[in-house]
């Protein structure tokens, strides 16, 4: 994948990722402070849509970032969910970063 130039662009690129079970991508777009040594998404949901919410600052001038996001997905067993996030990213020498984010009821 291409990088992404703001904060938002990052989040929707991990949100592919996620729906196509790339966990290279999304361990390349951790930040090296927060991000695990692995990613087993063998029991990952359907992922269905993604809406973002709020964003703030995270743009192509900034060096930090807010994204806030609802995804929905579909479980295994049938059962749907949504995800309500909202996630820190940094910029470092040029590139974007998720760090971590706050799940919301």
């Amino acid at each position: 994948m291409e990088e992404p130039t703001t904060a938002e662009d990052l989040m929707r690129s991990r949100f592919r990722a996620f729906k196509d079970a790339d966990a290279a991508w999304l361990l390349h777009t951790w930040h090296p402070s927060t991000r695990p040594a692995s990613l087993d998404l063998t029991d990952n949901p359907t992922w269905r849509g993604l809406q973002i919410v709020d964003t703030v600052a995270g743009g192509v001038d900034d060096d930090e970032g807010i994204v806030e996001f609802r995804a929905t997905y579909r479980e295994p067993g049938g059962g749907v969910g949504v995800q309500h996030e909202r996630s820190r990213f940094v910029r470092e020498d040029g590139r974007w970063f998720y760090v971590d984010g706050d799940v919301r009821d």
